[in-house]
């Protein structure tokens, strides 16, 4: 599989990948957090004002082309700020949920951050429905997955308490009702869940690799090790894969993280664009006497199928 999966062709910064199958245009999108990599401003301006970019496939996701950013999700005037969107298909309607910022600040803290609910007929054309109240009004980086009793939980990082994992309910996906902390045991983000082999599993973001957390019942939850914590040989792969997404297909799952390739210890902390820039990359994911585990240098083939 070539590496880098993808980078965008405008500012180099694509993050927080959702892989989707769009069933209107019959071809595989990916929407992504587009940071603008190549932007000029003050401190962390250029993970602000950020829209959400797309790329599509039309062979089963092995090569993937630029094709803009998502229009008409405005709710006011100016230019403001979408993350990590979350996306699912349900009774003939896309919902997504994305992390919203007013304006464009150049620092990270201070400043509100909520999720916004859309719906589409086609991944293109947006209607607006709600913003919402959940446990804080610090909230980012939403997970939507159906539980046994039909259900849906959605799984999010809370900033404002311990920026550990909370979740809410919803029988509609339109109206939530919080339930609490769910994954406390250190700060983390970016939370995606997905059945595979006889299990429920999360995968949370811990600035170290992917945290791993299995469950029968998608209610409790057991730590089953870090995944992309060490660094990979293929090409902008050699640091650890950052906020993912997964896709299932039968007992095949694949995982499509991002990795900020030229960050060297200190480094990262530096203003310019090669330590800003990052690149989309897949692995294939599989499940060993009953861990998770994910070699990244693995040779495989993506051949993603489309989806009712």
């Amino acid at each position: 599989m070539k590496a880098p999966l993808f980078r965008d062709p405008i500012f180099d910064g694509a993050a927080d990948p959702v892989v989707i199958w769009n069933r209107h245009a019959q071809e595989w999108w990916m929407i992504y957090t587009n940071r603008r990599a190549t932007a000029e401003g003050p401190n962390v301006a250029w993970v602000h004002g950020t829209d959400l970019g797309v790329a599509s496939s039309k062979d089963g996701g092995k090569n993937w082309v630029y094709r803009g950013t998502l229009p008409g999700l405005d709710i006011e005037w100016g230019r403001n700020t979408f993350w990590a969107p979350e996306i699912i298909w349900h009774d003939g309607l896309y919902h997504m949920y994305v992390s919203y910022i007013q304006g464009v600040p150049d620092v990270w803290a201070g400043h509100k951050r909520t999720l916004l609910h859309y719906t589409s007929p086609d991944l293109l054309t947006w209607t607006y429905r709600s913003a919402l109240e959940l446990s804080s009004d610090r909230v980012i980086d939403a997970c939507i997955y159906q539980m046994p009793d039909g259900r849906f939980r959605m799984w999010y990082k809370d900033e404002a308490n311990g920026s550990t994992t909370y979740a809410a309910d919803s029988t509609n996906l339109y109206d939530w009702q919080v339930v609490g902390p769910i994954i406390t045991e250190r700060p983390h983000e970016g939370a995606n869940v997905f059945r595979l082999k006889g299990y429920y599993w999360m995968i949370v973001d811990e600035w170290r690799g992917q945290g791993v957390f299995r469950s029968n019942d998608l209610e409790h939850w057991e730590r089953n090790g870090l995944i992309l914590d060490k660094p990979g040989s293929r090409e902008d792969d050699g640091m650890i894969g950052l906020h993912a997404d997964v896709v299932v297909q039968d007992d095949e799952a694949y995982i499509f993280y991002f990795t900020h390739p030229d960050r060297k210890g200190e480094r990262e902390h530096e203003n310019s664009h090669s330590t800003r820039r990052s690149s989309i990359q897949v692995a294939r994911l599989d499940v060993i006497h009953g861990v998770l585990t994910c070699d990244r240098d693995e040779d495989f083939k993506l051949a993603l199928r489309p989806e009712e």
